[in-house]
């Protein structure tokens, strides 16, 4: 998914969440390892102590608005969630993936870097990239994606299911992905749409609503050996 040899690649994490994190061999440095891990540890523990003091950003399933006193990243993703209208926790993956990558980004100079949280990932290209799309024991899992164009910059690429993995979703979808140029809206928007999929026949009706959506760059969805595409990136056929 990632292309083989294309980044030095290393795994950090703090309680659960668990980051892949991939750099151009060229830009990867040592220190990036405790830079991330020290970013990490430090946005959960924000989040966390500021889930004491407002309860409710943690559970509620719609829109909900932060405090004044809580930090950057609830704040981020409590934009995204409102955008799609859905929870401030739908969007946590990708802010975590999307926060540390622009950390990144402006602590080092890097020319290629993806981060993976649980399959939302946030990603800085110069050249083209095909993502697969994982979506369990569909068959079309794995054998379809999507080609992101070189020069694409920062973007993030989001998958929501559910059949498959720990997220909470309403719908029934084998996998709902969506490419955004914010990845906490990625996540957002992938868990809004994956809600909407009960059956394959879910699958025209939604592509069609997301047309309204501008910031949507490209989705895909498949459910039941059946799948849609719309968007600006192209479908790759894998394997």
């Amino acid at each position: 998914m990632m292309g083989e040899g294309r980044f030095t690649s290393f795994v950090t994490g703090y309680k659960d969440t668990d980051l892949w994190i991939g750099i151009d061999p060229s830009s990867f440095r040592k220190e990036m390892k405790e830079f991330c891990y020290d970013r990490i540890r430090s946005y959960r523990v924000d989040l966390e102590n500021y889930l004491v003091s407002d309860p409710d950003f943690g559970k509620t399933l719609i829109p909900h608005l932060p405090l004044l006193s809580a930090p950057k990243i609830a704040f981020f993703m409590a934009e995204a969630a409102r955008k799609a209208g859905v929870g401030p926790m739908a969007a946590v993956a990708g802010a975590f993936s999307e926060i540390l990558g622009n950390d990144l980004m402006d602590r080092f100079k890097i020319n290629e870097l993806a981060i993976e949280n649980g399959g939302d990932i946030f990603l800085v290209l110069t050249d083209s990239l095909i993502m697969s799309v994982f979506a369990g024991n569909d068959p079309l899992s794995g054998k379809v994606g999507i080609q992101i164009p070189k020069n694409t910059g920062r973007i993030g690429v989001c998958t929501s299911s559910g059949k498959v993995g720990p997220s909470l979703s309403f719908g029934r979808a084998d996998a709902a992905m969506v490419a955004c140029r914010n990845t906490a809206l990625a996540d957002a928007w992938a868990t809004a749409l994956g809600n909407r999929i009960q059956s394959a026949e879910d699958i025209g009706k939604v592509l069609e609503f997301t047309e309204k959506i501008e910031e949507i760059l490209s989705v895909v969805i498949i459910c039941d050996g059946k799948m849609g595409i719309r968007g600006n990136f192209e479908l790759k056929i894998i394997g």
